[in-house]
């Protein structure tokens, strides 16, 4: 028996979130599903853990799995990639019995919105503000974790009619991208002031609101110490081309409208 760590994909929009909920559609009961059914193994032996919840809604890239299972790596990520509706297994390696997945060397989001006439520059301006070490309690939902951590960075880009946020951290606290988000929206048109995220970032009781979460997505997971093998099979190029197809009627029915 050996122990994978397995990077995945999903949009959010097909579950209730990452987590195991009763009677709710999630992306961890739908790969323990995924695993038990090509394992062969129960849920205990497999022993699934997630590197990062996301909540309903929430897209993701590259989130972080490890499980034990008998199969080769290549073999597992073929099978699971051919048995699954809504999550794309992407890469995989060997790790550690003892390797805790939520231990991450870094992890990077991205968030989206509309440009729409946007100040860039005030938008930068906001974003560095939150770069470094701060105390982020008017910035999150709070769950009992300290709320004091680091943003190692976040950049601020205009492509075509949209701007994109890319953070970037060794974790962050619950809603804290969204709420952040929102607070760089706000400024970036001109709803909210600077000094307001300033004064709220010294524990002054500002709310910026919960931006949306389907412009939100988990791109990757990273472990300095580890390499990750690419799904080789081409069973996840032709999910995507249906995927992309799909996107492309709905693109041309909205625009006929």
């Amino acid at each position: 028996m050996k122990r994978l760590a397995v990077k995945i994909a999903y949009l959010g929009d097909g579950f209730t979130g990452s987590q195991v909920q009763p009677s709710s559609r999630t992306v961890e009961g739908e790969v323990l599903e995924n695993l038990k059914l090509i394992t062969k193994l129960d849920a205990e032996t497999l022993d699934l853990r997630f590197s990062s919840r996301t909540d309903k809604g929430v897209n993701a890239l590259g989130n972080a799995i490890s499980f034990h299972t008998e199969l080769e790596g290549h073999i597992v990520l073929k099978a699971l990639n051919s048995v699954s509706d809504g999550v794309f297994y992407r890469s995989f390696c060997k790790i550690d019995e003892d390797m805790n997945i939520r231990h991450a060397s870094r992890r990077r989001y991205r968030y989206i919105f509309p440009y729409d006439g946007r100040d860039m520059d005030l938008a930068r301006e906001c974003a560095e503000m939150f770069i470094g070490e701060h105390d982020f309690l008017r910035f999150c939902r709070p769950d009992g974790k300290p709320t004091t951590l680091t943003i190692e960075s976040i950049d601020v880009e205009r492509v075509d009619d949209t701007v994109i946020l890319e953070f970037e951290a060794r974790y962050f606290l619950w809603n804290m991208i969204r709420r952040i988000s929102a607070a760089i929206d706000k400024v970036s048109r001109g709803k909210a002031e600077l000094d307001q995220v300033r004064r709220a970032l010294d524990g002054e009781d500002i709310t910026f609101g919960v931006a949306r979460p389907d412009a939100l997505t988990l791109v990757d997971v990273m472990y300095d110490w580890l390499s990750f093998e690419p799904c080789t099979a081409p069973v996840i190029g032709s999910r995507r081309d249906d995927h992309i197809f799909g996107c492309d009627l709905r693109r041309d029915f909205y625009r006929s409208l």
